[in-house]
C-alpha cells in the first residue's frame, strides 16, 4: 500500500481540524475564492518574500530552481542559496517547497522559509521546517525569516510535533471518511467548508454549537448519556457530572443555551447593571500587517451625545509613520471629553480598546502618562459593554459578537449600511488606502472606512439602549 503524500504546506489546516485538512486532500468541491482578507495575507506575504529575496540576493548568489531535478542539481554544485527549492522524498513520500535552501560551510543545507508571523514557535512553522530539516536528513536548524526582520531558528525542538504531523496526516488520509470533528464558531466560520460541515453538524445536533460548549467537553458529556442539544435542554443541571471544560455554574448556562437553541428566548440570569453618566461609544479599527508587526491603530472612532450623525467624532492616522501622532491625538480627545462629560462613561465592546490602550502606553514608555492612568484606573471611564451581557444574559446565539447581538431580528436588530464590512474588511480597505495613488478613490476608501466605524458606535449605542429597556431594573428568572 501506497502511503499518502504528506505535504508541510498542510500543516496549517492539520493544526486547525483534522476534517478541513482531509478535505484539502480529497474533497471534490470547486476551487473556492479567496476571502480578500486572506488575499491580502498572501500578498503582504510574498512582498516579505521578495524583500528577503533582495536581501540574501546582495550576499550571496542566489539560484532559482525549476525542479526536484533542478534542486539536487544545484545542491550538488554547492550554490550558495536556492530560491523557490523542491523537495521530495521518495521513502517516505513528502514533498515540499522551503523558500530557500541556504549552505552552510559544513556543505550542508539549511530550509529557511520568510513568514509574515512575529513568533517562530508556531506549530505550522515548527512543522513545516522540521519535515524540511527531515527531508534533507540535517541536524543543522532552519531558518525563519520574521515578519518584524528578525531571524528565528528551528532546530531538534520540533522534531516531536513534526513527528506527530507525519503519524496524525497518515492516518487522516489513509481514511476514505471524513474525520469527525467538533464544531468551533470563529474557526468553522472562516473555513471554506463551512456550507459543506455545517448542516451535518446541525442534523446530529452536535453539542459544540452551543456557545460556550468546549468540544473537548462534549466526549465526556456522550459518555454521560448527554449527545444531543435535546438532551441537554431536557437536563437538571444538578444531574449533569462536572467535566473538564464544564463544571459548577457554566452547566445551568449550557442549559439554557440548549433551551435557547430551540425556542429561541433570551434568559437573563442575573442583574444587568449599566454605569450612569455620560455615554461616548468607542470602536478602534487597528491593521495587523504593518512593516513593523506592531498593530498601527488607523481610526480611534466615538460617538458622543446627542448621538446623531453629527456626533461621530474620529481621530484618523493616514499611515503607520503616524502611528504616535494618532495615540496623542487620541489622549488629547480624551482630555477634551473628560473636560466635556464630568461623568464620562467611554463604553466599548469587548476588552480589545482596553488592551489597545494598555500596549500603545507601553509601546511609547506612556504608562504613567495622567491620561493613560485616567483610562486605566480600576475607576476609570472604561466600560466593556460584553461584560454585563456574558454575565447576566443567555441568547439565542452561537457567537457572542457585537455583530451576532447586534443584527439578530429579535435582539437589537441593527443592521450595518454595508453588509459586507466587519473589521478584516476594514483592514483589507485600509491597506487599499495606503496603496490608492488616486486622490478622489483614496478618499472614498477612508470614507467607506469611517462609515463602517460610525456603524459601529451606533451599535453600541443601540445595544445600550436595548439593554435599558429590556433587562436594567428586571429581576432575574
Amino acid at each position: 500500500m501506497i502511503s499518502p503524500l504528506i505535504k508541510p504546506s498542510d500543516a496549517k489546516a492539520w493544526g486547525e481540524c483534522a476534517r478541513r485538512v482531509w478535505l484539502d486532500n480529497k474533497g471534490d468541491f470547486e476551487e473556492v475564492p479567496v476571502d480578500p482578507f486572506d488575499q491580502l495575507v498572501i500578498e503582504k506575504g510574498l512582498a516579505h518574500e521578495q524583500d528577503v529575496l533582495d536581501r540574501l540576493s546582495g550576499r550571496y548568489e542566489v539560484h532559482k530552481a525549476a525542479s526536484v531535478e533542478d534542486t539536487a542539481r544545484l545542491m550538488a554544485e554547492g550554490a550558495d542559496v536556492i530560491y523557490q527549492a523542491q523537495l521530495f522524498d521518495e521513502a517516505e513520500n513528502f514533498s515540499g517547497f522551503p523558500d530557500f535552501l541556504i549552505r552552510h560551510e559544513s556543505g550542508e543545507y539549511r530550509p529557511a522559509d520568510a513568514k509574515l508571523s512575529l513568533d517562530g514557535t508556531k506549530k505550522e512553522i515548527q512543522v513545516q521546517l522540521g519535515l524540511y530539516r527531515r527531508m534533507l536528513g540535517t541536524g543543522l536548524p532552519g531558518i525563519v525569516f520574521l515578519g518584524d526582520g528578525s531571524e528565528a531558528e528551528i532546530g531538534d525542538e520540533a522534531n516531536a510535533v513534526t513527528n506527530q504531523f507525519v503519524t496524525e496526516m497518515r492516518g487522516i488520509l489513509d481514511s476514505d471518511d471524513e474525520p469527525r470533528v467538533r464544531y468551533s464558531h470563529s474557526k468553522c466560520r472562516a473555513c471554506p467548508y463551512y456550507d459543506h460541515c455545517k448542516p451535518g453538524f446541525i442534523k446530529r445536533e452536535e453539542l459544540s454549537l452551543l456557545y460556550g460548549i468546549d468540544g473537548r467537553a462534549v466526549p465526556h458529556l456522550e459518555k454521560a448519556g448527554i449527545d444531543t442539544i435535546s438532551r441537554l435542554a431536557a437536563s437538571d443541571p444538578a444531574s449533569i457530572p462536572d467535566v473538564p471544560y464544564l463544571k459548577g455554574a457554566k452547566k445551568s448556562r449550557a442549559v439554557l443555551q440548549a433551551k435557547s437553541w430551540f425556542d429561541g428566548q433570551v434568559y437573563q440570569t442575573g442583574e444587568v447593571a449599566l454605569p450612569e453618566g455620560q455615554w461616548v461609544h468607542f470602536d478602534i479599527e487597528d491593521n495587523p500587517l504593518t512593516a513593523s508587526g506592531e498593530k498601527h491603530v488607523y481610526l480611534w472612532g466615538f460617538l458622543v451625545p446627542d448621538y446623531g450623525d453629527e456626533g461621530f467624532e474620529a481621530v484618523w492616522t493616514d499611515q503607520d509613520s503616524e502611528d504616535r501622532d494618532g495615540w496623542l491625538r487620541f489622549l488629547q480627545k480624551i482630555e477634551e471629553y473628560r473636560s466635556r462629560y464630568p461623568e464620562l462613561i467611554l463604553a466599548h465592546y469587548s476588552s480589545h480598546e482596553k488592551t489597545t490602550i494598555r500596549k500603545y502606553a507601553q509601546r511609547y514608555e506612556m504608562e504613567d502618562h495622567p491620561t493613560v492612568l485616567y483610562l486605566l484606573a480600576e475607576d476609570g471611564p472604561l466600560f466593556d459593554m460584553q461584560k454585563p451581557v456574558l454575565d447576566n444574559l443567555v441568547m439565542p446565539l452561537q457567537g457572542y459578537g457585537l455583530k451576532d447581538i447586534c443584527k439578530h431580528p429579535k435582539l437589537v436588530n441593527f443592521q450595518w449600511q454595508d453588509d459586507e464590512s466587519g473589521s478584516q474588511w476594514s483592514v483589507v480597505q485600509f491597506n487599499r488606502f495606503l496603496s490608492e495613488t488616486d486622490t478622489v478613490e483614496k478618499e472614498k476608501l477612508k470614507q467607506a472606512i469611517l462609515g463602517y466605524n460610525h456603524d459601529d458606535v451606533v451599535a453600541t449605542r443601540r445595544l445600550e439602549e436595548w439593554l435599558r429597556a429590556e433587562f436594567v431594573g428586571r429581576t432575574p428568572g
